[in-house]
């Protein structure tokens, strides 16, 4: 018998992820002044993959087996990188700055469906992703003195981001959402021990509790996420993943007693507009799809 949808249940769901992301976000910038990125990521992926091979514990073995081994590699690989790529911006930038570029995912997906999905993108949306690049642009400030390099670290986390989730959206018909959470972890936790002698150093105790409080926040925040959109469609979720800059922006000022500029909130607004338009579109069209 199908599920229901529970529209509340999914938003409240998707709203204790972003909380959930925006701590993790801003005790990973903390540790960025006292460990090496790879580092921080190595020991979030170790317990990663200690949740998801809880979610998808089974006697089967074989029920782990993808039925595309390739796409679950570069699958992984684009999720790590992004994991990574974000905390090298983050150590650089506001939580709210780094959090505002990585909204373009969305947009980013748009462009990646037309040579990977074999999707015709309309006027309006090309539109609308140009108008999320300009966002970017505001918010990175390129001029003199003003631009921050840190933002290519940010656009590169999200460009990774949204190849992941084309490649999900790729393989939905074909693999078990289990299998392919732990596929991730799996595959990202590889990567980042291959790095880890190369930048090592022995934690203090204190740094031990924060990086395992960084895994379990983000596997927290994966099944939160999972869970949301057993309740609710994606296109009713998706503008409520912008909570994620209030407990951003939040947690830049508790903790590193800063807030985002006029132009950051300037450039927001834009890829926010943006990004929602891009929802509406995809509502649009999968109307149509039906009739």
């Amino acid at each position: 018998m199908p599920q229901a949808d529970d529209p509340l249940r999914g938003i409240a769901l998707s709203v204790a992820a972003t909380t959930v992301f925006a701590a993790s976000d801003a005790t990973a910038k903390y540790l960025t002044a006292s460990m090496p990125v790879v580092e921080i990521a190595c020991i979030r992926y170790i317990v990663f993959v200690a949740f998801a091979g809880w979610l998808v514990r089974t006697p089967d073995l074989r029920a782990l087996w993808p039925r595309s081994t390739t796409l679950q590699v570069v699958r992984g690989l684009c999720v790590v990188g992004s994991a990574v790529l974000f905390v090298f911006g983050v150590r650089s930038m506001q939580i709210a700055q780094a959090s505002v570029i990585s909204f373009i995912s969305p947009l980013l997906i748009t462009v990646l469906s037309i040579p990977l999905l074999g999707e015709v993108v309309g006027a309006r949306r090309w539109a609308a992703t140009a108008a999320g690049m300009l966002g970017v642009v505001i918010v990175a400030r390129p001029g003199p003195g003003g631009f921050q390099p840190a933002a290519l670290f940010g656009v590169a986390s999200s460009a990774c981001w949204a190849l992941a989730l084309v490649i999900t959206r790729k393989m939905a018909g074909t693999e078990r959402p289990a299998t392919t959470l732990l596929w991730t972890a799996v595959v990202g936790a590889i990567v980042l021990l291959v790095m880890l002698p190369f930048v090592f150093v022995w934690p203090r105790p204190w740094q031990w509790g924060l990086t395992l409080f960084i895994g379990v926040m983000s596997s927290t925040g994966q099944w939160l996420v999972v869970q949301a959109h057993r309740w609710a469609p994606a296109s009713v979720l998706a503008p409520f993943s912008y909570t994620q800059l209030l407990w951003a922006t939040l947690a830049g000022w508790l903790v590193f007693d800063t807030l985002p500029d006029e132009w950051t909130l300037v450039g927001a607004a834009i890829i926010i507009a943006s990004g929602l338009y891009t929802v509406h579109r995809e509502r649009v069209r999968a109307r149509e799809a039906v009739r």
